[in-house]
C-alpha cells in the first residue's frame, strides 16, 4: 500500500503528488480518518470515492490518463462537500465536443459538460453546479493549459495544477492525490 502522509498542523496534505489506487484511497486517512475526530464522516467520504471511480473509470476508457482528486476530500474536514478534481486532455478534443461526446456515451446520466448554462442551483450554495455534481458530487475539470477560475494570494489566474495545490482561504501549498490504475504501479 502507498503511504499517504499525516495531514499538517493547518490540515492539509504535506507538498507532493501522492500517487494511489481506489482502493488505497478507500484505506487511507482521508475516508477512514486517522481517529482523533469522533464526527469524521467515513460513510460519506468512502461514496464520494465511490463516485469518483465511476467517472474516472470513464475518462480512463476513454484513454485519458492522468486524473488528480483535490478539494476538502483531501483536507482535515469531517465531511467535504464533495470531491474536486482535474485531468488532462486534449485542448481540440474539448474546443470539438469529442472528449464530452465519448465520455456521456458511458455514462448513463449524461452529466460530462463544463458549459456554465448546464449549471443548476442547489439549496445553499451561492453558484450553479455542473450536471456530475448533482449526481455524483464530483466535479472533474479538463486541463489543457488554460487558467482555473482561482487566483493565488495576488490576484493572479492559475493554471489547475497550480491551483489545485494550493489551500484556497490560507494559499498554503499542500498535496494532492494523482489516481491511478490498480497494479500499475
Amino acid at each position: 500500500m502507498a503511504k499517504l502522509p499525516p495531514f499538517t498542523a493547518s490540515g492539509v496534505l504535506p507538498i507532493g503528488d501522492y500517487e494511489l489506487n481506489f482502493n488505497e484511497v478507500r484505506a487511507s486517512h482521508l475516508v477512514v480518518g486517522d481517529g482523533s475526530d469522533h464526527h469524521w464522516d467515513t460513510g460519506w467520504r468512502r461514496s464520494l470515492v465511490d463516485y469518483a471511480e465511476i467517472l474516472v473509470n470513464q475518462l480512463w476508457h476513454v484513454g485519458v490518463a492522468d486524473v488528480f482528486l483535490d478539494g476538502s476530500f483531501v483536507e482535515n474536514k469531517c465531511h467535504p462537500n464533495d470531491i474536486d478534481g482535474y485531468f488532462h486532455c486534449d485542448a481540440r478534443e474539448i474546443a470539438t465536443g469529442s472528449l464530452e461526446d465519448r465520455l456521456n456515451q458511458l455514462d448513463p446520466h449524461k452529466v460530462w459538460t463544463w458549459k456554465n448554462a448546464s449549471r443548476r442551483p442547489y439549496r445553499g450554495y451561492p453558484k450553479g453546479q455542473l450536471p456530475m455534481w448533482h449526481v455524483y458530487r464530483v466535479e472533474l475539470w479538463p486541463h489543457y493549459h488554460q487558467v482555473s477560475g482561482i487566483a493565488d494570494n495576488r490576484g493572479n489566474e492559475l493554471l489547475f495544477p497550480s491551483a489545485f495545490r494550493q489551500q484556497r482561504q490560507s494559499f498554503e501549498p499542500k498535496g494532492i492525490v494523482k489516481l491511478v490504475r490498480e497494479g500499475s504501479k
